[in-house]
Parts: structure tokens; C-alpha cells; sequence
């Protein structure tokens, strides 16, 4: 099975479960829409190359946690959508939650998504019950405080704030959570993976900085110019169009110099610069080749 056949599936295997009589059927079809169709799905495609690259003895496990984060990730878009912070009427070509369904039930649309999450990782607990621990501390890291998602949407709300430490928990923490998460699935020392995480997170938000400010909102599927509204961090703000060029192509190449030696690092770096192809605007993808 190709490994995106294997992410929805998974996916529908778990949003299915909101299906079940006595969920409110308002709820029910705003989690389907915060979750299907989805986007690249970067970060369980992530999770479960890394957990390819250690062996995947645990299937069940890895998808469960290739799921858990893409769950998280659909969730921090249902909230960051929401007027109290981007107020943004579309995302990935359709109207946000919100939009459709109103802020009441995105604001729980998100919430539903996180207890999700982790209810998943709990179900998948049997097939190797000592490895849950590690992974519920890796993903809880990932979206809580100090340094995850929540520390992340805390920063857009500071008067001060470091760029490098905003992209990292903002969109770095969930990137490290999928290499992490993927290798601890497998059984194997997440240490080595951290490196790959990190540095391809915060390549991921520079690059969504330089389409906020660059991209045709038709190309992206959202609003652009948020953050110059909302007086937010933004690397092309802080380093200029050439600069954050430049940081990304490094972060991006620090990423693949991260992979550790193995059979599945070929793979890695495939998947990585495939991905970065995508990252920059179609109109700017020559300067930054």
C-alpha cells in the first residue's frame, strides 16, 4: 500500500469513530471537514518514513502515530483559522471551519481533534504497550508548553519575540514530534531523528512566511499578507525576500545533512526535497533554485 493510501485510511479509520450515534451530527461533519481532503500530509508521511528508515516492527503503532500528528496539525489550523487569531475565511481552497460551521463548533472542531489524537495512540497501545509512555510524552511536547504548537500561537500574542524560537515551536515542534514519534514507534532511538525534525519545521515556516507574503492566496488555498495584519513575526519582515531565501535553502539543506546513515536515507532525502520544491512560490522558485 502506498504509504498516502495508508495515512487516509488511517485517518478515515479514526475520524470514523465521530461518527457513532449520539455525536452531534453538526460536530461530527466539521471534524470531516477539518480533516478530508487534507493537504500534502507532510508530517505522517514524515513519521512513517522515519519509522520505515528503523524497521516499522509495529505497523499499527507507527500509523497511530503518523495520525495522532496530522490530527493535531488539522486541529492547530481549525483554531488558527478562528477571528480570534487569523480570522481567515478559507483554508486549503474552501472555507475554513469556521466559515462553514460557525466559531462555537470550530472551537470544539479543534479541541475533538487533539482528545483524538491521543486517543488513538492510546488504542494502538496493545500491540506494544511500553512504547505509549515515550510517544504520549513526544506528541504532549509537541502541542503543549514551553516550546510546542500552544507556546507557538502564545508568541503571536507577545510584543517581544525571537524569530528562531516562534518557528520553532510554532511549526518545528510538530515536524520534530513526526521524526521522533516515528523512530520510538519502530522501537529505535529517537535522539538521532531529532536533528531532521527541527530543521525542517522551521525551514517549513520560514517558507510559509515567504508565501504569506508572496503567494497567490489561489495557489496557497488561504488568505495571504496575515501576518503584516496581525503585526506577527515573519522572517521576510525581519531578513528581507533575500535573506529568508537564503535561510530556508540552508535549513533545508541542514535537514538532509541530518539523516542518519541508514537503508532508508535515500528514501529521506527524496521525500525531503521533494517536499521543498512546493515550499516557495511558483514566481521566486528560480531565485531560490
Amino acid at each position: 500500500m502506498k504509504t498516502k493510501d495508508r495515512i487516509e485510511q488511517a485517518l478515515m479509520s479514526a475520524v470514523a469513530r465521530t461518527d457513532a450515534p449520539g455525536t452531534p451530527p453538526k460536530l461530527a461533519r466539521a471534524i470531516h471537514h477539518a480533516v478530508f481532503p487534507g493537504g500534502a500530509r507532510v508530517r505522517p508521511q514524515l513519521c512513517l518514513a522515519v519509522a520505515a528508515a528503523c524497521g516499522d516492527d509495529a505497523p499499527t503503532v507507527s500509523d497511530a502515530s503518523a495520525v495522532a500528528i496530522e490530527l493535531l496539525h488539522c486541529a492547530s489550523l481549525v483554531h488558527d483559522d478562528l477571528p480570534c487569531f487569523d480570522d481567515a475565511e478559507t483554508r486549503r481552497g474552501r472555507p475554513s471551519v469556521h466559515a462553514a460551521f460557525g466559531e462555537a463548533t470550530a472551537l470544539l472542531t479543534g479541541d475533538a481533534l487533539i482528545i483524538m489524537a491521543f486517543e488513538t495512540l492510546a488504542r494502538a497501545s496493545a500491540a506494544q504497550p511500553l512504547r505509549l509512555g515515550p510517544l504520549t510524552v513526544a506528541v504532549g511536547r509537541a502541542v503543549g508548553a514551553p516550546g510546542g504548537l500552544v507556546a507557538g500561537q502564545g508568541w503571536e500574542l507577545e510584543d517581544q519575540v525571537i524569530l528562531e524560537d516562534y518557528h520553532r515551536a510554532k511549526t518545528g515542534a510538530l515536524f520534530t514530534a513526526a521524526t521522533v514519534t516515528g523512530a520510538i514507534s519502530a522501537g529505535a532511538d529517537p535522539a538521532p531523528w531529532r536533528g531532521l525534525g527541527e530543521k525542517l519545521g522551521e525551514a517549513y515556516q520560514v517558507a510559509d512566511d515567504i508565501r504569506d507574503v508572496a503567494a497567490d492566496p489561489d495557489e496557497i488555498g488561504k488568505p495571504v499578507l496575515q501576518d503584516a495584519q496581525w503585526l506577527r513575526p515573519n522572517a521576510v519582515a525581519e531578513l528581507g525576500m533575500e535573506g529568508a531565501l537564503s535561510r530556508l535553502q540552508r535549513l533545508l539543506q541542514d535537514a538532509v545533512d541530518s539523516i542518519p546513515s541508514c537503508k532508508g536515507a535515500p528514501g529521506l532525502r527524496e521525500l525531503v526535497l521533494l517536499q521543498a520544491k512546493r515550499l516557495v512560490p511558483k514566481e521566486l522558485r528560480e531565485s531560490a533554485a
